[in-house]
């Protein structure tokens, strides 16, 4: 039996053998999430994560060009458009992806950068088209995610390369990304949602019970990071009222090199 939502706008929700697919339904924006697809990503997390009738819950992007890119710079000149601290409630949708008591996977169809490279690193499990390309921009455009995004990532990956990752704004292949560590499986994009049938599968065939325990307890490690990361969110709030971060998303915008020094006090 297959069930849609279809009073969201910016999310794609449907129900088929178990598994819940929640897709960002922006690809015309890279599939960027403004405060919108935030609240309606919070509401289908919520839906699926205490649906019986789901075992597995997969997140994706809609389209073949990218998984998620982040945050919308169209939507904001220093705050975003939507509630939270920042306007994007981040670090509820994060916070969300650990706590559903069900996996989560990541199926990584595209780019995945800034904001969207951090909810396919929350997630639980990651597969990843061979044409998708991972990084962090946040330091290019004036932002930074001070929690799941950095202190989580460097969990998964080692502090080494999650500092590259964060310090060098670079783009990284799928296959590095599965040498790193940063995804469990690479395959050619025709095959992407095969393999993602395949592990959902498998986990069905698991004991719900035990996997909610198992993953509840791999997160009670890192639970920490989510203080650490609201604590972050309020600095990053003030930071986002300055010269400095507001030169980020101009420079961005007007597709042109930022002049962060100029502005560094």
């Amino acid at each position: 039996m297959t069930l849609q939502t279809p009073n969201y706008e910016d999310v794609l929700y449907d129900v088929t053998d178990g598994v819940a697919t929640i897709t960002i339904n922006r690809p015309e924006r890279y599939n960027a999430f403004r405060g919108q697809t935030c609240m309606e990503l919070l509401d289908a997390f919520n839906r699926a994560g205490w649906d019986k009738s789901v075992g597995v819950i997969v997140l994706t992007g809609a389209g073949d060009k990218a998984f998620c890119t982040g945050g919308d710079q169209g939507a904001h000149e220093g705050q975003y458009d939507g509630r939270g601290i920042i306007g994007l409630p981040v670090e509820e949708l994060q916070t969300l992806i650990r706590q559903v008591p069900k996996p989560v996977i990541a199926r990584v169809n595209g780019f995945a950068i800034g904001g969207g490279h951090v909810l396919h690193v929350v997630c639980d499990l990651s597969i990843a088209a061979e044409t998708a390309i991972f990084g962090q921009v946040g330091p290019k455009v004036g932002s930074v995610d001070p929690g799941f995004g950095t202190a989580y990532l460097a969990r998964v990956i080692g502090e080494k390369r999650a500092r590259e990752i964060w310090y060098l704004c670079r783009k990284y292949s799928a296959a590095q990304a599965l040498e790193w560590g940063l995804v469990n499986a690479v395959v050619p994009p025709e095959q992407l949602d095969e393999e993602v049938r395949r592990w959902c599968d498998e986990i069905l065939e698991k004991s719900p019970t035990a996997l909610s325990i198992a993953k509840r307890s791999f997160n009670a490690d890192s639970e920490n990071i989510a203080g650490i990361g609201a604590l972050g969110m309020q600095a990053l709030s003030l930071y986002y009222e300055t010269d400095e971060s507001r030169e980020g998303v101009a420079a961005f915008k007007e597709k042109r090199r930022p002049e962060f020094r100029k502005f560094y006090k």
